[in-house]
């Protein structure tokens, strides 16, 4: 099922069951039939995808379902806004289980928020399987970045990394793939990533640095996320508890050099990658020179990287666990009513 707002392309991709239009005040209640035709329903909460304030038009749906249901925690802020502290805490009393993709984000979630803890999953961000992917082949060190762009990725201090990296041979090249956020769009058109393209020049790495806007496929971005050296995530968040780039890079078996965000300090604590501190441009230069030029260390990253419990597989198998349980409960629930 889709959310559609204003401006969204109006037909549904193969698969879409049903869309919940953000211009119908109560376009809540056909959602509600709609997930009520499966046996369990999943819903994916970031504050925002749904209408009303902070969307919360996503408890009117909640309350109206009669399957049992699954919310998957996005985003679990540690100074939200009132409403935003109640609507989550809400959500977590009429879901039926709630599902975080980090420790660090059950963590925070139990420690800051009246939900109950056993209601509380911890199930990864799922990664393609990348063992048998083919490669883009790449004459110098190749760096990248990707994902929708936008202020607070962090591009900036990677740009202002790469002077410190000049007296390596070959120079690495770096790469920032994704369009811009489409939100960013609406509001501030191409401003950042001309701003970084300026950068770029001011900074004498334009001629090393590629700014790749199309849409790729998903097996042309994997190509692209194979042929890196080093997968360089500078975001100036300290927020953020889930980062599907970052569970990508690693499942690739890509090393990764991360800020030092919560999802970063935990996927990365077995050794798949460095955190370096925030808007640190010479410390995340220091980090991606240790990966290109320390003997082994890229090495061990690659073996240290969790390939076989992040591949959707092995992520859809505990979702599809989950919900037996959910579906079991009820079933023993109803049997013990009296008739």
């Amino acid at each position: 099922m889709r959310v559609l707002t204003e401006g969204d392309d109006r037909r549904a991709s193969p698969g879409v069951v049903h869309t919940w239009s953000a211009a119908h005040a109560t376009g809540w209640l056909g959602a509600a039939s709609a997930l009520n035709q499966f046996d369990v329903a999943v819903i994916q909460h970031e504050y925002g995808i749904y209408p009303g304030p902070d969307g919360q038009d996503v408890l009117p749906l909640l309350r109206r379902l009669r399957v049992p249901s699954i919310v998957v925690l996005h985003s679990v802020l540690t100074n939200p806004s009132f409403r935003q502290r109640i609507l989550l805490e809400q959500i977590g009393s009429m879901a039926d289980a709630v599902v975080t993709m980090t420790q660090a984000a059950r963590d925070r979630l139990v420690a800051g928020y009246a939900v109950d803890p056993a209601k509380v999953t911890v199930i990864p961000h799922g990664a393609p399987e990348y063992v048998t992917r083919p490669t883009e082949a790449r004459t110098a060190p190749h760096l990248l970045t990707w994902g929708l762009i936008g202020p607070g990725k962090g591009i900036e201090w990677a740009l202002q990394a790469l002077p410190h990296l000049r007296d390596l041979d070959p120079r690495p090249t770096y790469t920032v793939a994704g369009r811009t956020h489409p939100k960013i769009l609406e509001r501030d058109g191409e401003a950042y990533r001309r701003g970084l393209q300026r950068l770029g020049e001011e900074l004498g790495v334009a001629d090393t640095v590629t700014f790749d806007a199309v849409y790729r496929d998903t097996e042309s971005l994997n190509r692209l996320i194979r042929s890196a050296d080093v997968v360089v995530l500078p975001y100036d968040s300290r927020e953020q508890v889930t980062s599907g780039v970052l569970i990508e890079a690693v499942a690739a078996g890509i090393p990764v050099v991360a800020t030092s965000f919560p999802h970063a300090v935990e996927l990365l604590a077995d050794g798949a990658g460095l955190v370096v501190p925030h808007q640190d441009p010479v410390a995340l230069a220091a980090a991606v020179r240790r990966i290109l030029t320390e003997p082994g260390l890229a090495g061990g990253m690659v073996g240290a990287s969790t390939t076989s419990t992040l591949s959707w597989p092995a992520v859809a198998e505990r979702y599809d666990t989950l919900a037996n349980r959910l579906l079991a409960a009820r079933r023993y629930t109803a049997a013990a009513l009296p008739s």
